[in-house]
């Protein structure tokens, strides 16, 4: 049992290349179409999933933007590496002790990695 959250994309193959290339997310089954699109795709950061696929066009199920918390031991060394992605909030220290920092996705979904575990 658990909570695993699905992000839709118009190219969910650019949005797999950059959450494993350039965030460092572990990629995990990925299903294609017959036209060889992603059809469904897995990604693992720590001991959590995000499902992600293509948007459906029905709205009922389509995301639009996200933001999403991950959890990192050490968020400037991640940040050092992140190089190309659209930085959303550059390192900072949060007022509630978390050390963070934020970037965009290709489609807008803001991905903010923190120290912070709640």
């Amino acid at each position: 049992m658990g909570i695993h959250a699905t992000l839709r994309y118009d190219d969910p193959r650019a949005a797999l290349d950059f959450l494993v290339g350039t965030l460092g997310l572990t990629e995990g089954r990925v299903a294609t179409a017959d036209d060889g699109t992603v059809a469904h795709a897995e990604v693992r950061w720590e001991d959590s999933t995000l499902l992600l696929g293509p948007r459906s066009g029905d709205p009922r199920f389509d995301t639009g933007r996200a933001v999403l918390y991950l959890t990192a031991a050490d968020p400037d060394a991640l940040y050092a590496r992140v190089g190309g992605a659209e930085v959303v909030q550059e390192p900072v220290d949060q007022p509630y002790g978390s050390r963070e920092f934020a970037v965009a996705d290709p489609e807008g979904n803001v991905w903010c990695f923190g120290t912070y575990r709640p």
